[in-house]
């Protein structure tokens, strides 16, 4: 039986433009990218050079630090083209793709009969170890730690997220031979989180093998950073492993079948799509073949709170299962701030009236009504974080730089991500993210 875990703190952001639950095409593209900047900590050695022939899984780089740690071609092709930014830095491989796919054959399994080495082994041969992330820090997983648990997380409650019992719900028998492989890796076993709405319907409410646990709230309850601090907060010290459910989808069809397969079902989203809905594709796939590009339109990879802006020539990231498309907002509102009726704007305060109307959704865009200015003490932070921290002191000490109140409010448990509705909510409009960011940071590099 499941443990069910209620949350009352948090925000559900009423925006326009959910994908129906629809797929309008499958897009195979030309070519595709694979980018050193979708992992964080990652020093890249390239292991190809341009006019290289690869297969799907060949490798592409290497962790310059931990040389085990390949990142594979989603797909067989010749590499068109090496793209660097300033000081050589090597931000994407571009891939042109064959019209006739042929992929390094890896060895199906049974992925109860595989050791801990077996399957470390397949997943960082195969690129699929790039799915490990490690918490305290979100870095990319360290194969020679043995971290204490590893949390999944079955569904998102971030603004426009994809419904993943349409996404991946058609894949079970892969989580299920991805969970067990995951099992493999660790003695604290493997703690899986659904939303306890769904739990009746839900086909990952039957998966085996796992630690199941249920979360009811608003968001951020789908964030595994706040699961894990309800299940078992990170203390110093110790070492926690998380996946997204495409990749635990990816590793199970690794196993099953030998074969890398980075096709995922990819929401196209936000209130400037004329119809949003699903499209099939690849990882690194460009984003031209996705949707239509309009001038003064921001496309960002993720959710409109922790996305990044790709671009209209940006390519799809290793991790995106959604695309937001925002209308830019450069226009400045005269006297906005002494209008008092404001009904086509949402306030989380109830500033104005849309807490008369909870059901509505509003045309958002990426204006921020005003510019940063000195931190206002409230307890809007407190409100929107369901965790057992107090957020105000954390961002405080990570702008100081201070490591031992970083330690002390809690800099172990937490990711930018979830401190997103912070900044969401902030008064004086602050980039609380980037400031975590560069807490986490600082204590990657002073404790090392």
């Amino acid at each position: 039986m499941s443990n069910n875990i209620a949350l009352k703190k948090g925000l559900d952001i009423p925006v326009k433009g959910i994908a129906a639950q629809k797929v309008t095409k499958t897009v195979v593209p030309d070519v595709v990218a694979l980018k050193p900047t979708d992992f964080k900590g990652l020093l890249p050695r390239l292991l190809v050079k341009e006019g290289d022939s690869v297969l799907g899984g060949s490798p592409v780089f290497c962790d310059k630090q931990n040389p085990d740690v390949l990142f594979t071609s989603p797909v067989s092709g010749t590499v068109k083209e090496v793209v660097r930014g300033e000081k050589r830095k090597l931000l994407a491989v571009l891939i042109q793709a064959d019209a006739e796919q042929k992929k390094v054959d890896f060895g199906a399994r049974d992925a109860a009969s595989l050791s801990r080495e077996e399957v470390k082994d397949l997943l960082l041969r195969s690129g699929l170890w790039a799915y490990l992330i490690q918490r305290p820090y979100g870095i990319m997983a360290d194969p020679a730690l043995s971290p204490k648990a590893i949390f999944v997380s079955a569904f998102s409650t971030a603004p426009l997220a994809p419904e993943t019992e349409f996404t991946l719900g058609d894949r079970t028998a892969d989580i299920q031979n991805g969970l067990i492989a995951l099992g493999k890796l660790t003695d604290g076993g493997v703690h899986l989180s659904i939303d306890k709405g769904s739990e009746i319907k839900s086909p990952f409410a039957k998966m085996e093998n796992v630690i199941l646990h249920t979360f009811s709230g608003p968001h951020p309850a789908g964030n595994v950073g706040v699961q894990i601090s309800h299940i078992s907060p990170i203390r110093k010290g110790e070492t926690v492993w998380t996946c997204p459910l495409l990749g635990v989808a990816a590793i199970g069809r690794l196993v099953a079948t030998g074969k890398l397969d980075l096709t995922r079902k990819v929401a196209i989203t936000g209130p400037a799509v004329d119809e949003p809905a699903y499209v099939v594709t690849v990882a690194g796939a460009p984003v031209r073949s996705l949707t239509a590009v309009y001038e003064g339109v921001r496309i960002i990879g993720g959710d409109i709170l922790t996305g990044k802006i790709l671009g209209s020539n940006g390519y799809l990231g290793f991790f995106d299962e959604q695309l937001t498309l925002l209308s830019e907002g450069p226009e400045r509102e005269v006297l906005g701030w002494a209008k008092p009726f404001r009904f086509n704007l949402f306030s989380s305060s109830k500033c104005y009236f849309s807490w008369l109307t909870p059901k509505r959704k509003y045309n958002m865009d990426t204006n921020l009504h005003g510019g940063p200015r000195a931190f206002v003490e409230t307890k809007c932070f407190e409100d929107v974080t369901p965790m057992g921290l107090f957020p105000i002191y954390l961002i405080k000490a990570c702008l100081a730089g201070d490591i031992e109140k970083m330690e002390k409010f809690g800099i172990y448990e937490v990711l930018p991500e979830d401190f997103a509705l912070c900044e969401y909510v902030d008064p004086s409009k602050n980039d609380i993210q980037d400031i975590i960011a560069k807490g986490i940071d600082l204590m990657i590099k002073e404790m090392a």
